[in-house]
């Protein structure tokens, strides 16, 4: 698979996720993470679907899997922080919130006169 069609398929799914097809939404998913191992954007939106559907212990997985490949990301980081607070482990859950805060503050540094 392409770059081109990767990213074609995690924009398809999306788009069903929104439409409320999130089974679809999620097989799209499969065979884009199948495809590409290392992609985060296809690990990351099957952890949002899934935290969404109340699925926490494969939201988790996915979101374990795009924090391998991204551990610096922002967002994958607010979602760990969501997926282990709604799981009830509230340490793990600030851990990742404060992982998320550092990459905030990182990008406000890089990006002077940005922030709100």
């Amino acid at each position: 698979m392409s770059p081109t069609e990767l990213q074609d398929l995690i924009e398809e799914a999306t788009y069903d996720h929104a439409m409320g097809e999130t089974d679809a939404a999620l097989a799209k998913l499969a065979r884009a993470a199948a495809a590409a191992p290392g992609s985060f954007e296809a690990w990351h939106a099957i952890a949002e679907i899934n935290f969404s559907l109340r699925r926490l212990d494969a939201a988790l997985d996915a979101a374990q899997r795009a924090h391998s490949v991204r551990p610096d990301d922002l967002f994958i980081n607010t979602s760990l922080s969501r997926i282990w607070m709604e799981k009830g482990d509230k340490a793990k859950a600030e851990h990742f919130g404060a992982q998320a805060k550092i990459q905030g503050w990182k990008e406000i540094l890089k990006n002077p006169g940005t922030e709100t």
